[in-house]
């Protein structure tokens, strides 16, 4: 374990109370300068630590902060190779992977971040991505011997991981909004976005990102107002290591989806979470908005929706957005 390590450990022994730079040198055998160090690189990460002059230090004790250790800890046996890097700010999750593809990083390469400043949802919009209150993160994928088509499921998969990754955590009950939302009592606390690239020669999958944004809490200052009837969050009040958790589980019920393709063992979770079914909506697609009623999701996870005028139609992902 690292000086670091060692030290959060002993200030997440003692959370809410000081601890004199002299005793943690002494506790743990290393220098002063070592901890002053060690309690540098963990503010840096966004841990919440107070020091005061004659005093010492001090771990916040409502301090929520997503680290490697804290993910690593309950990743299970599909995720335990994952190799996740925490940020306390990135532009975009997904941007950081891309990035880390295009230079050869293997599969299984997870970017977390507390906050992004680009962060990006379906249709070029903006995903609102605020510090402290939610759980930014992309996996990087190179999978073989998809079709295009299979490649489309990866966001349909991530959200049904997601959904039972949050009830599993939480006890509240997941909706999927189809295509990529998820929702609690009817306000959306998710967002995923899926990005492959194939090669311009080969016309080969090279890789999949899978993004997920999750609003654990609500942000202290609130929602903006543009999303502040539709947004929500999954956990009602900050809580010690409830985000590393929600990080994980999410990350170990993907793996394991994952680990069964092409076979979908999820689709079942997916099409029953489904919030849309029975609905009438309005369907935005090439500049048109027409009222449709949604029949139900087939076995490729396409929308089937009857329009007004008595037409059949299913609905694929990336074509088109609903609103209830």
């Amino acid at each position: 374990m690292s000086t670091k390590d060692t030290v959060l450990a002993l200030f997440e022994k003692n959370k809410g109370f000081f601890i004199s730079g002299e005793r943690i040198a002494e506790e743990l055998n290393i220098s002063r300068t070592a901890v002053w160090k060690a309690v540098k690189k963990l503010q840096s990460e966004g841990y919440e630590i107070k020091a005061v002059t004659n005093r010492g230090y001090c771990l916040d004790k409502e301090s929520d902060v997503l680290t490697i250790r804290g993910i690593r800890s309950s990743l299970n046996e599909y995720a335990k190779d994952l190799r996740p890097e925490v940020f306390v700010r990135v532009d975009s999750t997904n941007t950081k992977c891309i990035e880390k593809a295009q230079n050869g990083e293997k599969e299984g390469y997870v970017a977390v971040a507390g906050s992004q400043s680009a962060g990006r949802g379906r249709r070029g919009k903006a995903f609102f991505s605020p510090a402290e209150s939610g759980i930014y993160m992309s996996i990087l994928l190179r999978p073989e011997g998809l079709t295009e088509n299979q490649v489309l499921h990866f966001t349909t998969m991530a959200a049904a991981a997601v959904s039972e990754a949050i009830e599993s955590v939480s006890e509240k009950h997941a909706e999927i909004k189809w295509v990529n939302d998820i929702y609690i009592d009817g306000k959306k606390v998710c967002g995923i976005l899926s990005e492959a690239s194939y090669g311009i020669e080969t016309g080969k999958l090279e890789y999949v990102i899978v993004g997920i944004g999750i609003n654990a809490y609500t942000p202290a200052e609130g929602f903006p107002s543009a999303i502040a009837d539709i947004a929500g969050s999954v956990f009602d009040e900050p809580s010690i290591g409830l985000k590393n958790k929600l990080a994980a589980e999410v990350l170990n019920r993907f793996m394991e989806y994952y680990s069964h393709l092409p076979e979908t063992p999820y689709s079942d979770e997916y099409i029953k979470r489904s919030m849309v079914t029975g609905k009438d909506v309005m369907v935005f697609k090439g500049g048109e908005t027409v009222r449709a009623h949604v029949l139900g999701i087939d076995e490729e996870f396409g929308l089937k929706v009857r329009y007004e005028d008595g037409s059949v139609e299913v609905l694929r992902s990336g074509e088109i957005s609903i609103r209830l």
